[in-house]
């Protein structure tokens, strides 16, 4: 199943999400030794920008773990790593402003993101259920079982199909943000812009080794007529 002769057609996505790891990586690295010449942290730039969009109901927290960044829109809590959180560097006020941004698209009720959310309980049923009930139909010669497969897998290449914008949106806001609020120079913003678009790109590359996985089921399915 995994390593049939269709393999060939994820090896593109796969070389992308390496190289898209290794640029977030090592980006992230390369800034984060470089402080932010008006001192600010992770944490007091995302509380003055969630501040600033009268967000003051959002709490700001640190979370264990190396750029496990995120917001949580049902808990009302955006959590920032350990590194970002208490960090003054170029690289954790662009990671704490991106993750700002996402709180704003709440707020404003940025459609991209409503749709992700409301896609997330279906995507995690597919992602768990997809591959193992396609393998169970192909080799049990039952291809109603392969369809069931490929469209709960479905779900999950829609659901990194509209992640990017999302994710895209979130970045220009939190760079328009900081070179707007003035929390970095403009030396500073094109390193905080490098950081974002490296992260970036790991989504970019999720999303084409869905789409290529997708098919590779759909090419299987059809060599079971």
């Amino acid at each position: 199943m995994f390593f049939d002769p269709t393999f060939i057609l994820i090896v593109p996505a796969l070389l992308l999400a390496l190289y898209a790891q290794y640029r977030v990586k090592s980006t992230y690295a390369k800034y984060s030794e470089v402080a932010n010449s008006r001192g600010y942290t992770g944490a007091q730039v995302a509380r003055y920008i969630l501040d600033d969009y009268r967000l003051q109901d959002i709490t700001v927290e640190s979370t264990p773990g190396e750029l496990s960044d995120h917001y949580d829109p049902k808990d009302r809590k955006l959590r920032l790593s350990q590194g970002v959180y208490g960090s003054n560097s170029v690289a954790a006020i662009g990671v704490a402003a991106h993750e700002a941004g996402h709180a704003i698209q709440d707020a404003k009720s940025y459609a991209p993101l409503k749709l992700r959310n409301g896609l997330v309980p279906m995507t995690n049923l597919g992602t768990t259920i997809a591959f193992p009930l396609f393998i169970l139909g192909m080799f049990a010669g039952l291809p109603q079982l392969m369809d069931i497969g490929i469209i709960l897998f479905s779900l999950a290449v829609v659901f990194s199909v509209v992640t990017l914008p999302v994710e895209f949106n979130a970045s220009a806001r939190a760079i328009r943000v900081l070179a707007d609020g003035h929390f970095l120079s403009e030396r500073e913003l094109p390193m905080a812009k490098a950081v974002l678009n490296a992260a970036a790109l790991t989504y970019v590359a999720a999303t084409a080794m869905a789409v290529m996985n997708l098919v590779r089921l759909l090419i299987l399915r059809q060599q079971r007529d």
